[in-house]
This record gives C-alpha cells, structure tokens and sequence, in this order.
C-alpha cells in the first residue's frame, strides 16, 4: 500500500491556510473582549448569511441537525408526519422525530438521487387518504397521523426538484422545509417564477450545517435557520435560548442551541470564498465528468438544466464499487462511502417497519456511491491521479490519453 504522498478526501488545512490571519484575528478578539457567545460577531454573521441567501432572516444555532429540528417545531404539530428521503445522513431524521413526529420514506430520483416527486405523488395519493377539501391535509393510512410537512434534502449540493416537489406540497396543504445542509450557494431555476433561486430561501424554511467539512464550514460545529417568516425566526430565537428572550424570563421552554461568536466571527470571514470555492469545484466536477464519461461500470453524477449545484461531494455509482476503492486506497487516494445503509435499514428504524426492496433505488444507490475527492484547492495533477488510478482498475485507458485539458475541462491550447 503507498501510504506516502496521500490524496486525502478533504483538505480542510488548505482551505484555511490562506487566511490563517484574519482567523486567528477573531479568536484574540473574542478573549480580549469575553465575547463568546452571541453578540455582535453573530448578528453580523446573521445579517451576510441572510442576504446571500436572499432570505429576510437568518438564525445562527451551533448545528445543522438544531437548525432543522428547531425549524420542524417552529411550523409542525407534534404528533403529525413528516416525509423524507432514506438515502441522507441521520440527523435529518433524528430532527423530524425529536420534533415529535413520525418520519416516513419516499424513493429517490435515480440520476439525481434527491426526492423523486413522482413517488411523492404516488404516497400521497395511494398511501394516503385526503378529502380533497381546501384546507385539509392527507392522513398516513398506516399511522393514522396527519402528514404536515416533506423534507427534501439537497443532496450532495445539487437542490431538489423544488417547484414539482411545491407543487404537490400546495395541492396538499402541506409545508415544505428544506434541508440545505450540504447546499451552500447551490442554484435551482424555478420555472414557477422565473428566476434562479439559492438554497435555502425556496420553502417556509431551510436547515444549514456548517460543519466543518461544507463548503461554508465553521472550525467546529455551528449551523442556521434561513426563513422569510418573522414568526418562524422568533420561534426558532426563543428555542435556541432556553425559551428566554430576556435573561431568566422564560415564554417556553427551550433548548441551547446558541451559535459561538467565534464561529460566527469564522463563517463571516469565510462567507466571501464561498462563491469563489463553489466555482473551483465546479471546474474540478467538470474535470472529472469529461475524463470519466463512458467509461464502462461508471457513471457520473447527473445535473440537470435547471440546476447549479455546488458539488460539496462528487459521488460516482460504480459497479464492483469495494474493489475500486480499495484498488484508490492502495493508490494513496482516500475516497468516502456516503450512506451506505439507508435508513430505513438501520437498526434505529427498525421501529418503523420497513424492510429490503421498500425503496429499490436509494437501495441500489448505497451499494454504487463513491465519493471522490473534492475541494477546491485540488490540482489538475491531483485529478488526473484520481482519473488514471481509476482506469488502471478498470483496465481501459479510454479517452482519458486523448488530448491534454485544462482545469476547466476544456482542451488546453
């Protein structure tokens, strides 16, 4: 095994080498004042983070998985379900039931492999039963629980289906939050209003984790409610703080759920990469796609017209997929497997009923997602190792030799 000159899968000390001093700055600014929590370094952060994603607020927690339960118990009733896709990490689920709702599963889009708005369609209408009635929304026929809410994820960086997924939501009655926790500055094109939309400002609100891992990531955990609610945001303020807008009086009870200000003091001098980072990885997924497209047992990520993702992950489906990361791992190339059992799967659901086959293509998906690396201070050297090894695996050499290429992916002059 070469465990010399190692690819990692991340890259996070590149990303912050650069503005290791502005950094730096806001931790000695936070011990020189014993600001540590809240204050001005959040509400700064608030206000930039809203306006980029073209939402009137935004409300800083220090997790993605607070942000979208508390998003959850500021709009649902507790004892209602709320409809989610197996195929995302657990803290999408854990939120809907610590919420105190029932999550239920609908199959993924098969190039996309976000929520598949057909099979949507197919559980409210056969799994389901609805009055039709303006102002109703569809009972789950197995629970007996009202359905109130879908939580679309955006997948790997590229948003959902929005507008059909809206669609269905308006003929229901039912409300849309989406999980935007990978979705960072990603782009849908909304045929409904004709215009490009940014995750988190298409629904009554969206979850954001800046982990520090996403292309907008905190130096440790932190995360965000967008919304253009002002009862949602103050729903969402109160939980945070222990249910207390004013030291010691207390409207609920609550929960802490606070953002640091040095996180807050860290995403706000990231905030301005953000762009600039999303655009690298668009050229490195551009790389890949050409180099990798048509080569047998493999294919490519799928982005439709109408979306500009960010590619927070490039996720391959590749057939003998164990082999072929093993075969990167003795090349130095670590790659990542992300969720590779569903959830419905898991042992923690077992609870609700479901079983193999229940969701074929989210099945199908766990067994052939590799996820390359990805970040945007990759080199074109480093994206021609990864590309090579995995020819040398497959045993074809393809069109990968045919003619030297920029980083953008077009032929070099």
């Amino acid at each position: 095994m070469n465990m010399h000159n190692t690819l990692p899968f991340l890259d996070l000390r590149a990303i912050h080498d650069t503005i290791k001093p502005e950094l730096m700055a806001i931790l000695e600014h936070a011990i020189e004042t014993g600001s540590f929590v809240g204050g001005a370094e959040l509400e700064n952060f608030e206000k930039e983070f809203a306006a980029y994603c073209g939402t009137a607020y935004c409300i800083g927690l220090n997790s993605g998985t607070d942000a979208l339960r508390f998003a959850l118990m500021a709009v649902i009733p507790p004892g209602t379900a709320v409809v989610t896709v197996p195929n995302t990490f657990i803290a999408t689920t854990e939120a809907i039931t610590q919420a105190g709702a029932l999550p239920i599963f609908v199959d993924i889009d098969a190039r996309t492999c976000n929520m598949d708005p057909e099979a949507l369609a197919r559980f409210l209408s056969t799994e389901c039963s609805w009055s039709g009635r303006k102002g109703d929304r569809p009972i789950h026929l197995d629970s007996g629980k009202t359905v109130s809410a879908i939580v679309p994820v955006h997948l790997y960086g590229q948003p959902a289906d929005m507008d059909s997924l809206q669609t269905l939501a308006d003929k229901y009655n039912i409300l849309v939050l989406e999980d935007a926790c990978q979705a960072h500055g990603a782009r849908y094109f909304s045929g409904k209003r004709n215009m490009w939309r940014i995750a988190g400002s298409m629904s009554t609100a969206a979850a954001f984790s800046f982990y520090p891992g996403k292309n907008l990531g905190a130096l440790g955990e932190a995360g965000a409610v967008t919304t253009d609610d002002p009862e949602i945001a103050a729903t969402v303020r109160l939980l945070r703080e222990h249910g207390s807008i004013k030291k010691y009086y207390h409207t609920i009870e609550g929960y802490n759920g606070r953002m640091d200000a040095i996180q807050a003091g860290f995403l706000k001098v990231k905030l301005p990469f953000l762009k600039e980072g999303n655009h690298r990885r668009r050229q490195c997924a551009n790389y890949y796609d050409k180099r990798l497209a048509g080569l047998p047992g493999l294919v490519t990520p799928f982005e439709p017209d109408k979306v500009i993702g960010n590619f927070h992950l490039y996720v391959i489906h590749a057939q003998r997929r164990d082999d072929l990361q093993l075969h990167l791992s003795e090349q130095g190339i670590a790659t990542g497997r992300h969720y590779p059992v569903p959830l419905h799967l898991q042992v923690a659901y077992q609870h609700l009923g479901y079983g193999k086959n229940a969701f074929p293509v989210a099945e199908e998906t766990s067994l052939l997602g590799l996820s390359l690396p990805m970040y945007p201070s990759l080199s074109l050297a480093d994206l021609d190792r990864v590309i090579e090894a995995i020819y040398s695996f497959y045993g074809s050499r393809g069109s990968y030799a045919d003619e030297a290429m920029s980083l953008s992916g077009e032929a070099a002059s």
